[in-house]
């Protein structure tokens, strides 16, 4: 079993991708020295997510012996230089447990209530072909039970901005940040609002934009103040419209899925930041996301009652030994161990951070590359069990 990575940018129907070819392989690095001990099963899983085909990965577990660092695979696959330990990375949809913790802080701070209509707060905006802001609550929005359409699943807007060519022609552009809610609203509901859990890019961006109507700043800036300076995420950022990547890096890579090379590789590390706003935007490293997850389940960064409810959770049919809170996803693993866990994707990148219950052992990698998700589960169980979910 593997885990269901959603169709994202640059990811259509990901889990069943084929096996990239070998030949990308790069050297393994060396563990940290000095690090902790007991994470040889991660690290021969990680091992082979890049035998099989992922071009590097990079990774940061926490637990009560301390850190432990490791890379493994190329950063470049033009030069060869290794994925580095501390490298920084687009986080994917990673972003959506930083906007989910903003809304609850200011639930927290009676600035709106996550029980407050869409409507309320983006008046007029989620309309047209069935679609009603006046049904939906903010947190449906977070829990993903809106029953909004996925732009994703718009043919036209996939083909311009995700696949192939379309890709590589139009990445550099600034796009503003509702046209990706026309896109979806251009479609009817999936399922009426709460009658589901079913996973839609557009809450991301709907959700994003509730933060700026509540907060009366930009969705970044609320960001910033409320979790980076606090918790002093050194190497995590914002991008805007920046197409660029902070130092220390690797190169993305994706397979865009060009009809006559469907195993083409190309390099995507570059694309306009505003394409990506609120969903999928933010940048980061293994240790930030570990230190800002663990603080979040630590109660460092909201009170008890907006934890318990961004860990109250909804069935999530399509994944079924997993469940869906806000912002966060609930797993049991196959040993039996359970988890908080949020995985993510973008062009170019797949990250996933999972940690136990008590905050205190974490464990954060990311692919600079956007297939093989089907290894995601052996890493997981890897760390948490002890055992490669391959040998189960």
């Amino acid at each position: 079993m593997t885990i269901r990575m959603r169709p994202r940018a640059g990811m259509v129907g990901v889990a069943a991708v084929a096996v990239t070819a070998t030949v990308l392989t790069g050297p393994a690095r060396a563990d940290t020295a000095g690090g902790v001990s007991g994470h040889q099963a991660t690290r021969a899983a990680i091992e082979a997510a890049v035998a099989a085909g992922v071009p590097g990965v990079t990774a940061e577990a926490r637990d009560a012996e301390g850190v432990w660092k490791t890379a493994a695979g190329v950063g470049n696959l033009k030069t060869g230089e290794p994925r580095g330990k501390n490298d920084r990375f687009r986080v994917g949809h990673l972003t959506s447990t930083f906007v989910a913790t903003v809304l609850l802080q200011m639930e927290a701070e009676k600035k709106l209530s996550l029980d407050d209509s869409v409507e309320r707060h983006l008046p007029g905006l989620v309309s047209g072909n069935g679609n009603d802001g006046r049904a939906i609550t903010v947190r449906q929005l977070l829990n993903h039970t809106s029953g909004l359409p996925d732009y994703f699943a718009d043919s036209d807007y996939v083909a311009t901005y995700v696949l192939g060519e379309g890709y590589l022609q139009h990445r550099y552009e600034t796009m503003p940040h509702g046209k990706r809610v026309e896109v979806a609203l251009a479609h009817p509901p999936v399922f009426a609002p709460g009658a589901r859990h079913g996973f839609s890019n557009t809450n991301d961006v709907l959700a994003a934009m509730v933060v700026e109507k509540a907060g009366g700043r930009a969705y970044e800036d609320e960001v910033r103040k409320r979790i980076i300076e606090p918790l002093g995420l050194k190497a995590t950022s914002t991008p805007g419209t920046g197409t660029q990547l902070p130092q220390p890096s690797g190169r993305g890579y994706s397979k865009l899925f060009f009809d006559t090379k469907p195993d083409r590789i190309d390099d995507v590390t570059e694309v306009n930041g505003s394409q990506l706003w609120g969903n999928t935007d933010i940048i980061s490293s293994a240790g930030d996301l570990n230190r800002f997850y663990g603080a979040l389940l630590r109660g460092k960064l909201l009170p008890a009652q907006q934890l318990k409810e961004m860990k109250t959770t909804v069935v999530n049919p399509d994944f079924p030994i997993s469940s869906y809170g806000l912002g966060l996803e609930r797993l049991t693993l196959g040993c039996g161990t359970s988890i908080w866990y949020r995985d993510g994707g973008t062009v170019g990148w797949l990250s996933l951070a999972a940690l136990t219950d008590d905050g205190r052992h974490q464990l954060t990698f990311n692919y600079n590359g956007d297939w093989r998700a089907d290894e995601i589960l052996s890493i997981l169980s890897a760390e948490y069990c002890g055992t490669s979910s391959r040998t189960r």
